[in-house]
């Protein structure tokens, strides 16, 4: 028996979850983070928060407030990251060199708000799952990459949820239409340069420890799509894990109120190093 999934509608209209700061990280109206921060005075470790919507403008992350409130309820300071998108700005290269520069900035921020930034993990769902892979191995291109930042922020793991993890076999796939060619300027046959550079499956071994979670019924990224990517991680010597939640789709697993949410939640607190 099919089970009821929650609709992709059903998902954007959760209620708005005010973050305790909205801070830019550049001049344009899309560069920008909220910031979620637990209520007890202390030191905290810092989850990034990329959310999805197939790198399109449409697309923003309110609803992932409540995900990032249920987390920094848990003791970890939330950067929930916001980037131009297909539509205002973005593609190749913005979409990527607005990730990094968003990632960077909790240096900036990190005195005033006590984040401890020896205790980073990255976490992004779908699209954003992609941009969270992307960021964990960003500091293996080449200078002359016209996605290179200069000594990027150290990140410990990645929790990576339905993500767009191989941006070729995306466009095989149909995931999100159009969007991964889009994304990078043209079809991989006509630009493999740009695919190689920006698909965390042509990165790898990433060289971080990296959990992907996915619903079994998710039918926008499939289960069988990123299960090719974790299996070859594997074999490049990632510690690289697959977990598959039974019977949600492709929005459970980033709403709090769920069991799936909390089960990633969960997850998430266990991907922090302990020291």
């Amino acid at each position: 028996m099919q089970p009821e999934l929650i609709s992709a509608e059903a998902y954007t209209q959760l209620p708005i979850e005010t973050a305790d700061q909205r801070l830019a990280y550049g001049d344009d109206p899309a560069q920008f983070g909220d910031l979620y921060l637990p209520t007890q005075p202390a030191l905290h470790p810092v989850l990034i928060l990329i959310h999805g919507g197939c790198w399109r403008a449409q697309y923003g992350l309110a609803p992932m407030g409540q995900f990032a409130r249920a987390i920094a309820q848990r003791g970890i300071a939330v950067w929930s990251i916001e980037y131009r998108r297909l539509g205002n700005g973005g593609g190749w290269p913005n979409t990527f060199l607005d990730t990094a520069n968003s990632i960077d900035f909790l240096r900036t921020i990190a005195d005033t708000y006590t984040l401890d930034l020896r205790h980073v993990v990255v976490c992004g769902h779908s699209a954003g799952g992609h941009l969270a892979l992307w960021a964990a191995a960003r500091a293996k291109l080449a200078a002359n990459s016209p996605l290179y930042t200069a000594n990027p922020l150290a990140i410990h793991s990645v929790v990576a949820l339905a993500p767009v993890c191989d941006l070729e076999r995306a466009v095989a796939w149909d995931i999100c239409v159009d969007a991964a060619d889009v994304l990078v300027g043209g079809h991989p046959r006509d630009n493999w340069q740009n695919y190689y550079q920006g698909s965390p499956s042509a990165l790898l071994p990433l060289g971080v420890p990296h959990v992907t979670i996915n619903g079994t019924h998710d039918d926008i990224v499939p289960i069988a799509y990123v299960s090719q990517f974790v299996d070859t991680a594997k074999a490049t010597g990632d510690p690289a894990t697959l977990i598959g939640v039974q019977d949600v789709g492709h929005f459970e697993i980033v709403m709090a109120t769920q069991p799936a949410g909390q089960r990633v939640i969960e997850t998430i607190v266990a991907a922090f190093p302990t020291q």
